[in-house]
């Protein structure tokens, strides 16, 4: 028979990389909490005598960042300030055999599939009755909805097959429950995560349903905002757009991440699209929802691209004049298909033409905004950093994209609700306004 102990175990969740990995957290956290458990989400004020890092191992800096965090806790544990050390995730799935080789400090170390062993090890079980059960660590006013996990697209550049499996979408009806459990909540933004939304359904209906899964959600009550993240370009369901047009509740907000234009090295990347697909796919949209914005991404300095062809690049982002774009520097992933292609592009040179794609879009960037001042935008406010709450429009992500700043010395504010604000001056990258009723 167990005794109890006197000293209550509590488990502090770290988590590091991309929303996916908040999502895993917190259904992690969420099932920890439902077997009775003490747990918290980085905790640094008063940690749990427990550590589980949930790491990222997509790109170099993202790796590094994963393995000082590991080193960190593995010290703390030497040093009998914390109890155990568990490592899981995409960094832990990719490279478990080298860590538990170099870092033999980690009590055991879990893959992304890996959550039913991980809980047994802190000994709670996996209960499957938990559909949408999570400890959400976001503000509480919006939430990552994850519908789909892993990828079937072979992009030569991209480890995450490598991590997360082959694509495998949730089933509508799950969905929906997890959404009317984040309403309850308070949560009225979501935001709809995969590795690629643009495949969802084919697994599950035999059909791109991405469309299917919006009507459904938009009569979720108490969701307000429905957000697209991470759709890819090739096969793009076009119904999407017309429940955007039709639906209040989806944003005309798409995050779509294109990562070049030049025909040749898309092939490469094994894109399966070309310059002119890519370009006509884009003013599709535009056509079709004049007032979306489009957030993408882009890689700079992948292998053999030549000057030419970032020049190309670049005197496309300033013609496509996208509403959010990021730019990244190639990482060189063991076991990609770009692997075996030469890492030619000097790392100076990475650098500069990442800076010299910002430059142009800080520049569209602060254009656009001048054309939002004397309009009034219904704002959701997520904090109060100093003398500002921070609010955005529903053309912006959270911590992505543009923030809305009202002065607290001249305004109230309550966080987590819908104000209709005025523009009265713009930034780069910030918005600034003031309540129209107030």
């Amino acid at each position: 028979m167990r005794t109890k102990t006197i000293k209550q175990n509590k488990i502090n969740v770290v988590t590091l990389g991309c929303s996916k990995n908040v999502y895993d957290s917190e259904v992690l956290m969420g099932q920890l909490k439902a077997n009775g458990k003490n747990v918290v989400h980085e905790d640094e004020n008063d940690e749990g005598n427990i550590v589980v890092i949930n790491t990222c191992g997509f790109i170099g800096k993202a790796k590094e960042e994963s393995v000082d965090t590991i080193l960190h806790y593995a010290q703390k544990k030497e040093a009998g300030e914390v109890d155990k050390v568990f490592v899981t995730g995409c960094l832990s799935e990719r490279y478990k055999p080298d860590l538990e080789k170099e870092i033999s400090n980690v009590d055991q170390f879990f893959g992304t599939h890996d959550l039913p062993n991980l809980l047994k090890v802190l000994e709670a079980n996996y209960k499957h009755e938990l559909i949408g059960e999570r400890l959400t660590t976001t503000p509480k006013h919006y939430a990552y909805l994850k519908i789909a996990e892993g990828c079937d697209r072979p992009c030569s550049f991209c480890a995450i097959p490598l991590m997360r499996g082959k694509h495998k979408s949730t089933p509508i009806e799950n969905l929906v429950i997890e959404a009317q459990k984040l309403a309850a909540d308070g949560i009225k933004e979501i935001m709809l995560i995969a590795q690629d939304l643009t495949y969802y359904g084919l697994d599950l209906y035999k059909k791109r349903a991405l469309a299917d899964l919006l009507r459904e959600l938009v009569k979720v009550e108490g969701i307000e905002w429905i957000r697209l993240h991470y759709a890819f370009p090739t096969g793009f369901p076009m119904d999407v757009l017309e429940v955007m047009k039709n639906e209040p509740k989806v944003c005309n907000y798409l995050d779509i991440p294109l990562q070049h234009i030049n025909t040749e090295i898309l092939k490469s990347m094994k894109r399966g699209t070309t310059h002119e697909k890519t370009t006509n796919l884009i003013k599709k949209f535009r056509e079709h929802v004049p007032n979306m914005a489009i957030r993408t991404t882009l890689i700079v300095g992948y292998p053999g691209e030549t000057e030419e062809q970032f020049q190309e690049l670049k005197d496309w982002v300033e013609e496509m004049r996208f509403e959010r774009l990021g730019a990244f520097e190639y990482s060189h992933e063991e076991n990609t298909g770009a692997y075996d292609l030469e890492d030619d592009v000097p790392a100076d040179v990475k650098f500069r033409r990442v800076n010299e794609i910002m430059e142009v879009q800080s520049q569209i960037s602060w254009e656009l905004n001048q054309e939002k001042i004397g309009n009034t935008y219904r704002c959701l406010f997520d904090r109060k950093d100093g003398e500002y709450y921070y609010g955005r429009t529903e053309f912006d992500s959270p911590d992505v994209d543009n923030d809305v700043l009202v002065n607290a010395k001249d305004h109230y504010i309550k966080l987590g609700e819908f104000i209709d604000i005025e523009i009265f001056e713009a930034g780069d990258f910030d918005l600034y306004g003031k309540p129209v009723n107030q």
